[in-house]
């Protein structure tokens, strides 16, 4: 049985370089911003993405003239992490990230309420208000069942 469409090796491992980036950012900022890691999950991020994209697909999405505001942000706080400063460039970095992938956002988070025991988790009275805010018009992304 075939699938609609197949997922190289490639792409395989771009998937799992970009979740570690992911990792180490997050755990970069569980431990007081340390630099080092903030940068090696920036740099398996922005690989890992390249290869589930490609890099001419990842180049044209960064560098979109709507999105110039937006990667300008996000590279800036890379590079201001790289220079020392983790904090200034992590803000500086989620509001780039905000900015370039919210289109993104109700799609994941539609997504993310299929899982099984995610979904019943992001289904509470409280949590779904609010996602139901970030994710916008639900109507208009698209329906996995």
């Amino acid at each position: 049985m075939s699938s609609m469409f197949e997922i190289t090796d490639l792409q395989k491992i771009g998937v799992g370089l970009a979740g570690f980036g992911i990792s180490f950012l997050f755990l970069g900022m569980l431990l007081l911003f340390d630099k080092g890691l903030l940068a090696i999950g920036n740099i398996l991020f922005i690989v890992g993405l390249s290869c589930v994209i490609g890099v001419q697909r990842t180049l044209k999405f960064f560098f979109q003239r709507q999105k110039i505001k937006a990667s300008l942000s996000f590279f800036g706080g890379i590079s201001i992490v790289l220079f020392g400063w983790p904090i200034v460039g992590m803000l500086f970095e989620i509001y780039g990230f905000i900015l370039l992938f919210s289109g993104f956002f109700p799609v994941v988070i539609n997504f993310m309420r299929r899982v099984p025991l995610l979904g019943t988790l992001l289904n509470l009275p409280g949590i779904t208000g609010l996602l139901d805010r970030v994710a916008g018009d639900t109507r208009r992304t698209m329906d996995f069942n």
